[in-house]
């Protein structure tokens, strides 16, 4: 698969429509590919729609339609329209913070950082049965949170996922990574997650045949 063909694959690999093989050899691609990571991250909220509505589906469309390349293309496209409106907003914000600090320099130091506001969760645990350890820091921002993960697994090699679990039920990956051969140094991911911190039950290291590695709870 060429590289630019492995960019192209970030829809479909959100939304989980890639065969086993295809999926395998995209995570690769992803441990190499911040752009595509971010944008995989971004996809969240939509595959979660469409879950909600593939529940709500009408028996008689097959159970096992899936979108096809235009839908993937529109997907695509949305996302990058939504990146340069946050892009945007994030200018006019700095623009009008600047103004308020050259304005009224006493009344931000009085003021800064509002009730809430980049407001930093912080939890580690460690896993019995299988060994691994990870902390999990989220913080949150206006569009969801911002990620950090750090993790010590020994018992590579194998591919992990970090997975964030909705209070609501739902569930997104946010980042994926590659566990080398009896390598218990720790690993440092960060990334972003739809859901703000308080929206989040807990989150799950898995390996990517499913099997739970550490959960680490909030409460």
């Amino acid at each position: 698969m060429r590289s630019l063909e492995r960019h192209r694959d970030v829809g479909a690999y959100a939304l989980g429509v890639l065969d086993e093989a295809e999926a395998f050899r995209f995570e690769d691609h992803l441990m190499e590919c911040p752009s595509c990571a971010v944008q995989v991250t971004e996809f969240g909220p939509a595959a979660r729609q469409l879950m909600l509505y593939r529940s709500a589906t009408p028996r008689p469309v097959h159970p096992l339609a899936k979108p096809g390349p235009r839908m993937l293309d529109r997907l695509v496209s949305e996302v990058a329209a939504r990146n340069r409106a946050g892009r945007r907003r994030l200018l006019l914000a700095l623009a009008a913070s600047v103004v308020i600090a050259v304005s009224a320099p006493v009344a931000v130091m009085a003021q800064g950082g509002g009730a809430g506001a980049g407001r930093a969760v912080s939890i580690a645990a460690t896993d019995e049965r299988s060994g691994v350890w990870a902390e999990v820091t989220a913080e949150d921002e206006a569009w969801g949170s911002h990620v950090e993960l750090r993790v010590k697994d020994g018992a590579g090699p194998r591919v992990c996922h970090l997975v964030v679990i909705g209070r609501d039920g739902s569930e997104e990956t946010v980042t994926s990574w590659r566990v080398d051969r009896h390598d218990a140094r720790p690993n440092t991911m960060r990334s972003g997650s739809a859901m703000h911190p308080d929206q989040i039950a807990r989150y799950e290291v898995r390996t990517e045949q499913g099997e739970h590695l550490v959960t680490l709870d909030p409460r």
